[in-house]
């Protein structure tokens, strides 16, 4: 065993009479080549975790994007979208314990490795049914898509049709029932993201425990924050992938665009989502090769083989006497579990602690569930493409967040605040952000003008049920489906659902250029000079694009707002917690957020946009299937509502957070914290509850930061 350079000058300070040789130069050269490798190895590893960290990053936000897109493509629910949503922490909780505990035993290294193999193939299998399900299938008047039968839109009498074609069309009904009767595709999309939260879970805990081990302890802090800062630029690039990917047809390549009748502005649109996740799924497998190569340990620096402070690591390895080792660990193990339960009551005997922890898993819950049906809401609420809708929350919305997290740590370092001023801060961010919030209930567009649904066939308000409502005097001699989804726009600027309930009597045309004539109901209409009317929806009110912009710029500035709060209310827990409780209570904190925010929120803010649809579609065997028109009113009130509820319980929660540290601290307190000498969370043991501000540096990890803002 190589000798220091400090035990080499005691060496030859004490035996003067020996001759100098070049054994201590040897040393010397070798302890610096040892740190020289160690560097090297501790910087290779940085690079392969951060590529990882945008990796998984890059995925998850592009979960988010797709959000609607599988709700069409799948026939399903937001409510279930909700659920394959939180699939992923449930995934992620499943073995997160085991992870944790034997991960740090074996070859941490490719342990991360073969989690991104595992999150890969999850990935795959989340792209997989495209290639099984068959094409997709949107609901289309048959004329515009085969020009050669001449069908009339308003069927008077069911014999006008050729046998051959009602015999072929009902083949095709049959043969997609028999598919689809033997399949929930959809299952596989949620076993998917439930292997991906499986692949991510030793990302985080193995892959900064590693650099807290192996890095100068000067630098680990910068290491970890190269780290989130590479991950907070994932998000960026897995919206705008969703926007790519989204202006994409989705069986591009394996049908012909040019029969293809709808546009990415049609409710029915379906991008080409599964690209998206093939493209994730092969950057989560290139970041996981160099794990594989990586040494199990590295060479510790120098700085950190005589600290007795430095890691947990170093302080309970003696390389002398590896019996004295295991015996200690034994013993340390012992201790540990009998202290399990006076931890825990000491820990939920802290009402800071406490107070905050709810007022976390409150605000986690609006959090979580405004940016999972964000999209949505801006695709119904603005009627924007999900393309563009991907595009805005990207490279607009992402970075606004990033940098507010940037700014409440800077705000914090600049001022020197301390535990009260941390908790004021917290509470000012959420309390702005929220009043700002506030303001978009004024920002909303009227809902479009349909026919039967928000607005009677003479032009009046609708006011009775909307089903009964879709068939009128003008449409009573066609033999129309109230569960058919197929809009068109008359000449008077509203929207039928059908041609067949417009009363339209003949086309021309094929596709996206098929106009209709002589539809009795346009006729009629209060406003109409002329009976004709063209495929697709009518667009949204001309007030609709200037309210987008003025949601755009006030959403920006409430990301911003909420997101400066963060780090001071993450560095607040930090420093009411005594040291030796920190790793628990943050795990505690972890665990809390990830079952009680994580996986909830996204179900019942689905289940509560569900209750806005005015149409659903129906599914080719019959059953309720996706919503194809929300009401954009009770859309905008359940969907804001929602959030500025549990938005304004988080922050009574936050009140009595900063009502207690007043209580317990006093205005000499707080001066002596924000200089570092002594924490203000405690009135009978404050020196316990210190935090210094190494300890600090090394400590403010966000879990999950760079996904749930």
């Amino acid at each position: 065993m190589e000798i220091s350079s400090k035990e080499n000058t005691g060496f030859f300070s004490n035996n003067t009479i020996l001759p100098v040789d070049r054994s201590s130069f040897k040393s010397e050269s070798s302890a610096s080549k040892e740190n020289q490798s160690c560097c090297g190895g501790i910087k290779v590893f940085l690079g392969a975790l951060s590529f990882v960290y945008f990796a998984k990053a890059l995925s998850g936000s592009y979960l988010k994007s797709t959000i609607t897109q599988i709700e069409r493509r799948f026939d399903i629910p937001s409510s279930l979208v909700g659920v394959i949503d939180g699939s992923f922490e449930i995934g992620n909780l499943l073995i997160i314990i085991l992870v944790s505990y034997f991960g740090a035993k074996l070859h941490r290294p490719r342990i991360i490795g073969a989690g991104c193999l595992i999150m890969s193939a999850g990935t795959f299998l989340i792209a997989m049914p495209q290639f099984f399900m068959g094409r997709y299938r949107y609901e289309r008047f048959s004329s515009t898509i085969n020009s050669t039968v001449s069908i009339s839109p308003c069927l008077q009498d069911k014999s006008q049709t050729p046998l051959s074609a009602l015999e072929k069309s009902q083949a095709k009904i049959n043969a997609g029932c028999e598919k689809e009767a033997g399949s929930s595709m959809w299952i596989y999309v949620l076993l998917g993201n439930l292997l991906r939260g499986i692949g991510e879970t030793p990302i985080q805990p193995l892959g900064i425990a590693y650099i807290d081990d192996y890095a100068v302890e000067e630098n680990a802090a910068l290491y970890i924050g190269c780290v989130q800062t590479v991950a907070i630029i994932g998000p960026i690039f897995g919206f705008l992938l969703g926007s790519l990917c989204a202006k994409l047809y989705v069986d591009i390549g394996f049908v012909d665009l040019d029969s293809v009748t709808i546009s990415p502005k049609d409710v029915q649109w379906v991008g080409a989502w599964w690209l998206g996740y093939l493209i994730a799924g092969v950057i989560s497998v290139l970041a996981g090769i160099p794990f594989w190569f990586l040494p199990k340990h590295l060479p510790k620096p120098d700085s950190r083989k005589d600290s007795s402070t430095s890691s947990e690591q170093s302080k309970f390895i003696i390389e002398e006497n590896k019996d004295q080792r295991t015996s200690y660990q034994q013993q340390a193990k012992l201790a540990e579990m009998a202290k399990f339960l006076p931890s825990l009551k000491n820990l939920f005997g802290n009402p800071v602690y406490i107070l905050y922890l709810c007022a976390s898993i409150i605000q986690f819950n609006s959090l979580i569930g405004m940016v999972t049906y964000k999209p949505k809401y801006i695709e119904q609420q603005y009627g924007q493409t999900s393309s563009k809708t991907n595009f805005v929350i990207g490279l607009i919305n992402i970075p606004a967040v990033a940098f507010g997290i940037f700014s409440g740590g800077l705000i914090m370092k600049k001022f020197r605040i301390g535990v009260l001023g941390a908790a004021k801060l917290s509470l000012g961010s959420s309390f702005f952000g929220y009043l700002l919030l506030l303001s978009l209930f004024a920002m909303g567009c009227e809902n479009s003008d349909v026919a039967g649904l928000t607005v009677s066939y003479h032009g009046t308000k609708m006011m009775t049920d909307y089903e009964q409502a879709l068939f009128s005097e003008c449409n009573s001699g066609c033999s129309c489906s109230k569960n058919d989804w197929d809009p068109i726009c008359g000449e008077n600027g509203v929207t039928y659902v059908s041609a067949c309930l417009a009363g339209c009597q003949a086309s021309n045309g094929s596709g996206k250029n098929t106009v209709f004539f002589n539809c009795s109901c346009v006729g009629t209409f209060e406003s109409s000079q002329s009976s004709s009317a063209v495929v697709g929806p009518c667009q949204k009110g001309n007030e609709c694009p200037k309210m987008f912009l003025y949601f755009l710029v006030v959403s920006v500035i409430t990301s911003y707002t909420l997101s400066v709060g963060g780090t001071p209310g993450y560095i607040l827990l930090l420093r009411c917690i005594k040291p030796h409780l920190k790793s628990f209570a943050l795990g505690i904190y972890t665990l809390a957020i990830r079952v009680l925010a994580g996986i909830p929120a996204p179900v019942y803010f689905g289940v509560a946009i569900d209750t806005t649809c005015l149409k659903w579609g129906s599914k080719r065997c019959g059953g309720r299937g996706a919503c194809r028109l929300y009401d954009s009113s009770a859309l905008r009130y359940v969907y804001l509502g929602l959030t500025l509820v549990l938005g304004t319980v988080s922050i009574f929660f936050s009140v009595a957070v900063l009502w207690v540290l007043r209580k317990r601290s006093s205005p000499q307190d707080e001066t002596l914290s924000a200089n570092g000498e002594r924490g203000a969370c405690g009135t009978k043991s404050r020196k316990d509850n210190f935090v210094n501000s190494d300890q600090l540096i090394q400590s403010t990890y966000w879990p999950e930061k760079e996904t749930r803002l």
